[in-house]
């Protein structure tokens, strides 16, 4: 657990600082912009590959709350629709224009549907840390204004749904054999 704990620690942190602008900019002018975005790239890799390692080494109990039936089933849909607004926040359709944040609402939605469909220790740390972070990145991407503007190219957002939905399609169909449980509630 110690793991999952000190990579969810180097992985989400790593990502709220720049949030705090005066470290961010500190950051920046000790170790330049190439760096910076060394240093950010690096800690991120090992923060992710402890956050792998320790997941798998965890204990699957105790089991905190029951899961929701509910969230399981909607998980493929949701998955569809994450990934979606993942495609899309890198691009210049109008989804983007309109959501704002698409990434952060993509990890988000990924994280409560994740939440909600375990119940056991290890899944409330890792998506429940991760839905925290989402919470905070999104109020302080909000309060500075961080939306960008650009004239929308609708064709973008048909590529990022199908982006999002077969990259989706192909996450479930290796649920299994990545992470040990079948993508849906009747298998995949």
């Amino acid at each position: 657990m110690e793991l999952l704990i000190l990579g969810l620690a180097l992985f989400l942190g790593v990502h709220l600082v720049p949030m705090i602008v005066p470290l961010r900019q500190a950051l920046f002018g000790a170790l330049g912009e190439k760096g910076y975005k060394l240093a950010f790239s690096l800690v991120s890799a090992v923060g992710l590959v402890l956050i792998v390692i320790g997941y798998g080494r965890a204990p699957h109990e105790p089991q905190l709350f029951a899961p929701s039936v509910g969230a399981r089933h909607a998980l493929p849909l949701v998955m569809m629709v994450s990934f979606a607004l993942l495609a899309a926040s890198h691009m210049k359709g109008r989804i983007r224009l309109a959501v704002k944040h698409p990434m952060l609402i993509g990890v988000g939605l990924w994280a409560l549907a994740h939440l909600l469909a375990n119940g056991h220790l290890k899944a409330t740390l890792l998506f429940g840390g991760f839905l925290a972070y989402v919470v905070i990145d999104f109020i302080s991407a909000t309060a500075r204004g961080t939306a960008k503007t650009f004239t929308p190219v609708p064709r973008q957002d048909v590529i990022a749904v199908v982006a999002g939905v077969v990259l989706a399609l192909v996450v479930m169909s290796v649920h299994r054999y990545l992470f040990g449980v079948p993508a849906v509630p009747w298998g995949l």
